[in-house]
């Protein structure tokens, strides 16, 4: 180094490129001194000749070495798209969503699939069908294939795939709507989530730290659904899901085992009870259990048998999913599947009240319609200091929705789904959002799932803590359990684990 050629660079002749995440330099220059550095460098920095950087704010002066030809040891990848590619495959539910292949100059081929919800909230942005009833009973996504191969991929090659804001922001531009029911959220959304893999692939940053910093080391507490009732089974509960959340464990491994054990001793007490064992969606057993208050009780029962303490080791939440049970998304509503019929939002509040005075229940999700702005306000003023109130269809990872919820008070958290929004961006920026107003936000699967583990890493890099993506059965669910185990041990001593 001792010979190596030292230059400075100056402010007024400035000519940079910042890439996110592409931990290189070009022709190889090498820091030698750095002051007033900002939150954290990550990127290919591209500098021209000459004195000090302060554009953006980043740093003030910067002094770089660059070395000689044979100093170089490392090869500078480039990160431009060079191909993007489509295709429809199937998710576990049977119906057709998105898969994406990108491939980046220097050879990087990354790939994503697309979640699809079966529960789905008025404002969600729109996940393009074909509606060609001879495929798929209509459900077929080749539009979608075809806007990604046709339009989108044309319109992205030869952008830097570390540019993920730029690259979300254009293809909502080409879109042009609001909801992206022109192009489909479900393409988009395939493009983002395989571009943000490939530009970590190859910055040869695990997923989690590239999209969340290398501080990311939080591992999230799994809220696993082991009871499904409402649209994600066919019974007579309405409660759409019952969650075991291993508040009380002390690492990640250790709370995916008090929550597995759960689920497998619940199996048992169901079979006694000569109930069904078949499962929902989710993976979780959807039963013919007397009420709502059974379904809570043997839960309940469960955690106990297994050897834990109720509300200590592992507690409850539920997901209401309300709409489904809504006359029109506002209220009354109608608890149709148990038979206990007719009530109004207070008595929604006044029922969640006696049951959270009687059992573990620490978050609650949905617990009233989308339209019932109201309702919402009133059970977060009743309850909100207990527990976590939830919106999802409420506010679907919308910040327009978000902003309202944190003025008028609607909850005291957001369900954070990625293919409710569409891009990996503006999730980021939900959650952003939910962080700034001291809110909780919780991140969430889709009933239909892929294989893809994606959504184990965007938990970890947003540092929320807690996550549901289903239970210890189904294969799509357990892909993202293992992933959060591989990032585990990856962090080591390193790794966090709380809820709150």
């Amino acid at each position: 180094m001792s010979k190596s050629r030292q230059l400075r660079i100056g402010t007024d002749q400035i000519k940079y490129l910042l890439n996110i995440g592409c931990n290189m330099w070009r022709k190889g220059y090498r820091w030698s001194k750095v002051s007033a550095v900002g939150n954290h460098l990550c990127g290919k920095n591209f500098f021209s000749s000459g004195g000090q950087l302060s554009a953006g704010g980043f740093f003030k002066s910067v002094r770089l070495y660059r070395l000689k030809n044979h100093e170089r040891k490392t090869k500078v990848k480039r990160t431009s798209i060079s191909a993007i590619q489509a295709m429809e495959i199937l998710d576990s539910r049977g119906n057709p969503t998105v898969r994406v292949y990108v491939e980046l100059s220097d050879g990087t081929t990354s790939v994503a699939s697309v979640p699809s919800g079966a529960s789905t909230g008025e404002n969600e942005a729109i996940e393009l069908r074909d509606g060609d009833a001879s495929r798929y009973a209509g459900k077929g996504v080749l539009k979608a294939v075809a806007n990604v191969n046709e339009t989108l991929a044309p319109a992205l090659i030869g952008m830097d795939a570390c540019r993920q804001p730029l690259i979300d922001r254009h293809m909502i531009e080409l879109d042009g709507t609001a909801n992206k029911s022109n192009l489909g959220a479900n393409a988009i959304l395939g493009v983002s989530m395989a571009v943000a893999r490939a530009g970590a692939m190859a910055t040869g940053l695990p997923l989690y730290q590239y999209l969340g910093g290398v501080g990311a080391r939080r591992l999230t507490v799994p809220c696993m659904n082991i009871l499904n009732g409402g649209e994600h089974a066919d019974n007579n509960v309405d409660i759409q899901e019952f969650m075991a959340v291993p508040l009380g464990a002390p690492t990640f491994r250790e709370g995916l085992r008090y929550v597995a054990e759960t689920f497998h001793i619940l199996k048992k007490i169901l079979q006694k009870r000569g109930l069904a064992t078949s499962v929902g969606d989710e993976g979780g057993f959807a039963p013919n259990l007397d009420s709502n208050e059974d379904a809570l009780e043997t839960i309940i029962q469960a955690i106990e048998q297994a050897g834990y303490k109720p509300g200590e080791d592992i507690a409850i939440a539920l997901d209401s999913a309300a709409n489904s049970f809504a006359v029109d998304l506002r209220g009354p509503y109608d608890l149709k599947w148990s038979g206990a019929g007719k009530m109004q939002s207070s008595d929604l509040i006044n029922l969640a009240e006696d049951w959270l005075a009687k059992y573990p229940i620490i978050l609650w999700e949905d617990p009233l319609a989308e339209g019932d702005w109201d309702g919402f306000r009133q059970f977060t003023d009743r309850l909100g200091g207990k527990i976590e109130v939830v919106g999802d269809d409420l506010f679907v990872t919308n910040t327009q929705y978000i902003r309202r919820g944190i003025e008028e008070g609607a909850a005291n958290a957001a369900l954070i789904k990625l293919n409710q929004i569409g891009t990996v961006s503006e999730s980021i920026e939900a959650v952003r959002m939910c962080r700034d107003a001291g809110w909780r936000y919780f991140i969430s699967h889709r009933s239909g799932e892929t294989e893809d583990s994606f959504l184990a890493d965007f938990a970890v890099a947003m540092d929320g803590g807690h996550l549901k993506t289903g239970s210890a059965s189904r294969s799509e669910r357990i892909a993202k359990y293992n992933r959060l185990l591989e990032i585990e041990q990856e962090l080591g001593e390193a790794a966090l684990y709380y809820w709150q």
